[in-house]
């Protein structure tokens, strides 16, 4: 899959700028497809010139001028194609961390302990954002009065994948450490 359709996936909220894009990225879409700003300011220039979305400039007096971009019929077409086809191949884990883990005998126990708190931090981190925007998607309301009432359930269930593979993660963190203890106790 390219960049094109998690950027006509992010515009299914409605007009956006760049940087509001590169925003909504780094809220909802990056537990599962990051892109840099850069990466983002290019595709919108392809996928404009595609006739796939469309691009309004809004005038601004203190500012630079913004460009405002909105899905077109012909990138709202494309983009329920493509989420109706099948995806091509299942995720593969690419992670230099286990491949550093896989190593660790030469390295030692101590560095790869530091480097596995430092993945878990990360992981709490990210677990923390994602419960805020959770929240925020909810606004009060329970998820049985959210799903009744909201327009779309797209947005709510990638959180509970990216909230569910955090977690994920710190578990795997914890019983990592605990293992590494153990091995340190017993050798």
């Amino acid at each position: 899959m390219s960049l094109k359709y998690a950027v006509l996936a992010a515009l299914l909220e409605g007009e956006a700028s760049g940087y509001e894009l590169s925003k909504i990225f780094d809220v909802s879409l990056a537990n599962f497809w990051p892109a840099t700003p850069q990466q983002l300011y290019r595709e919108l220039e392809r996928l404009a010139q595609d006739g796939l979305i469309e691009a309004r400039v809004v005038r601004q007096e203190r500012r630079p001028d913004k460009r405002m971009f909105t899905l077109t019929g012909a990138g709202r077409e494309d983009l329920n194609a493509f989420a109706a086809a099948p995806p091509r191949r299942p995720t593969a884990l690419r992670d230099e961390l286990f491949v550093k883990i896989q190593a660790m005998d030469g390295a030692g126990p101590e560095a790869t302990r530091e480097l596995i708190e430092e993945r878990m931090s990360w992981s709490r981190g990210k677990l923390d954002r994602y419960e805020r925007v959770r929240d925020r998607l909810l606004d009060g309301r329970t998820e049985d009065e959210y799903l009744g009432e909201a327009e779309r359930i797209g947005p709510y269930l990638t959180l509970l994948g990216g909230i569910a593979f955090e977690e994920t993660n710190v578990r795997w963190c914890e019983r990592a450490l605990s293992l590494l203890k153990r091995r340190t106790a017993v050798g």
